[in-house]
């Protein structure tokens, strides 16, 4: 007889064994031991590797647990492959594992639990999901390249204990994160990208899904949105100038300019990230899809009315905020600010730049000079706040008075000197002496000396007084000059200078005389002057004419010459027609002015 407990333990059921003993098969097979040796042989056959099998436990000795999975031999499975948070199997339970190996080079059928419930994850999630498909999955560590996913939660109701996904870092997010890993312990969604079935590798996006959502919901925020309106959006990035807001399936941008009336340097000062803040919406680019957002205009504008606030001439108290090279700025409340220039900083002091007398964060008082409500600018000023040392000046510094004053600057038209702090004379260099010729005022003076002159002249309105030093002694052309150089008097001078019309010769200290070259020699003949005299030869000359009010001398080598002809000589005219006065309105004659520029 045939023995079916020993067949059951084969997995060789009921009616199997019916079938196999009756039908055709029993008319063929007439003994009891040639049907044993079929039965085995048909149960004991149908195994492959990389095949899940059902088996029981047959003892557990030490780390080791042998399993029969009705194969002529059995299997062993390593303790280890049952997890910490599992139950150890029982002798005698049935467990399912993978045959990873049907007889190895010691006979032994080669077993996994562990490869076995992957492989059983594996394949509820191929059979559950296909490519495009959402699902979820808790981030389980960060790897190379991206992020490691466990989908073991959709798996939860199978029993199984879930399967590792590959999230690229390209995949993340619709902007990649700075650090990937802050996904790590996070559950997240995804959509499958790829299923590669032969390798057991799945590859999924969270920008994906994340894309698709927003789609969708730019689609219907496009078709709600209108300017003037005020949405919620949540803070995604922040740029220098200013930061993008996402209000749901779109960025607008919330440029610095338009988050605060009042100064800001960064966009960090008024918003940070991941913020949910309420914006208005400026403007819609509807076909390049470009939203402008503000923050302050939520908010009524701090320029309303701002001259009735701060009407012109009034003094007010502010912070200075910035420093220019031109300038200050002064906030006098928040989004109010006001510029003070360097000119009107002070009304002494001569500044380089406005940091000499401002710093960023001092308190200033400043009065309102100007206001331009549409460009929304103040003009401000510091030395209005304090008495104008110009004021009153024709009173303080009448014409005729003597003054003294230092030397602060030297240029060649002049010396401004400054009588005090804020109120500068200008010192022309025709006004420094009576006789000596002066082409630059360092010729006189030098910076930083003390010196005393004379108020020639003053004009309050445009802040200018002239000074004079020879002012301080009498004219000697008016005194002494005249009645020392008599025309025909003999005197002895020193060449100064030779040009092509003439000598110059110096009488005295400051007084020159011109010797024309028409008065070097006896006669008609003229020669080049420097063919007689050298400069520095002392020589003596006679006077013709002196010309008090052109304060020029005319001076001759013709000692012997009638004075009286040579005075009608000199008023003759040229063969032009010309009348020459003696030659001292032009330089082919005999005189010379001694304040003049050496071109007259």
């Amino acid at each position: 007889m045939v023995d079916r407990n020993l067949l059951r333990e084969f997995q060789v059921d009921d009616a199997e064994l019916d079938a196999a003993l009756g039908g055709e098969l029993g008319d063929w097979i007439s003994n009891e031991d040639e049907r044993m040796d079929h039965v085995y042989h048909k149960t004991s056959s149908p195994f492959d590797s990389n095949q899940l099998v059902n088996g029981r436990v047959l003892s557990i000795e030490g780390d080791e647990v042998l399993v029969d999975i009705g194969y002529k031999s059995e299997g062993m499975v390593h303790l280890s492959e049952w997890g910490d948070d599992e139950e150890k199997p029982e002798v005698g339970e049935t467990i399912e594992v993978l045959l990873e190996e049907i007889e190895d080079d010691f006979g032994l059928v080669l077993l996994s639990k562990r490869k076995a419930d992957r492989q059983r994850d594996w394949n509820w999630v191929v059979s559950h999901y296909g490519e495009e498909d959402t699902i979820k999955g808790l981030v389980v560590r960060k790897i190379k390249g991206g992020l490691l996913v466990n989908i073991g939660e959709q798996l939860s109701s199978s029993g199984a204990r879930g399967v590792n996904v590959f999230l690229p870092a390209s995949q993340v997010d619709v902007r990649r994160p700075p650090d990937i890993g802050e996904f790590v312990g996070n559950e997240i969604e995804c959509e499958i990208l790829k299923i590669d079935d032969a390798r057991k590798n799945i590859v999924v996006s969270r920008r994906r899904k994340i894309e698709r959502e927003r789609a969708d919901l730019k689609r219907q925020l496009m078709a709600e949105i209108e300017e003037g309106q005020v949405r919620k959006g949540i803070v995604k990035n922040i740029a220098d100038f200013g930061a993008f807001v996402d209000l749901g399936g779109i960025d607008g941008l919330l440029h610095i300019t338009d988050m605060s009336w009042g100064r800001i340097n960064h966009p960090t000062e008024m918003v940070q990230i991941d913020d949910e803040i309420e914006v208005m919406i400026l403007g819609i680019d509807r076909e390049k899809e470009k939203i402008a957002l503000g923050l302050k205009q939520k908010f009524p504008s701090p320029w309303e009315n701002v001259e009735v606030k701060y009407p012109v001439g009034s003094r007010v108290k502010g912070e200075v905020v910035n420093v220019m090279t031109y300038g200050a700025f002064v906030k006098l409340e928040d989004g109010i600010e006001g510029l003070v220039h360097i000119s009107e900083m002070s009304w002494t002091r001569r500044l380089n730049h406005p940091s000499e007398m401002v710093q960023i964060g001092d308190e200033v008082e400043v009065v309102v000079l100007g206001i331009n409500t549409e460009k929304q600018e103040i003009s401000l000023g510091m030395k209005q706040t304090q008495p104008n040392p110009w004021d009153n000046v024709t009173e303080k510094y009448p014409v005729g008075k003597t003054v003294k004053g230092t030397v602060r600057n030297l240029t060649n038209y002049g010396a401004f000197i400054e009588l005090e702090e804020g109120v500068d004379g200008l010192l022309h260099v025709s006004d420094m002496s009576w006789t000596r010729k002066i082409s630059h005022a360092s010729e006189m003076l030098k910076k930083g000396d003390e010196v005393e002159c004379q108020v020639v002249s003053v004009d309050e309105e445009r802040k200018r007084i002239a000074l004079g030093l020879k002012q301080l002694d009498q004219d000697p052309w008016e005194t002494r000059i005249p009645e020392q150089f008599k025309p025909g008097t003999i005197v002895k001078g020193k060449v100064t200078k030779i040009t092509n019309f003439g000598v110059f010769v110096e009488l005295e200290e400051q007084l020159e005389g011109l010797l024309h070259v028409s008065e070097l020699t006896e006669g008609d003949e003229t020669k080049d002057p420097e063919d007689m005299v050298n400069v520095g030869d002392e020589i003596e000359v006679k006077v013709l004419r002196i010309d008090t009010d052109e304060r020029k001398i005319g001076l001759s080598m013709k000692l012997d010459a009638d004075i009286e002809e040579l005075q009608a000589e000199s008023s003759a005219t040229d063969s032009t027609g010309r009348e020459l006065k003696g030659g001292m309105g032009d330089s082919s004659g005999p005189l010379f002015k001694m304040n003049a520029p050496e071109e007259e």
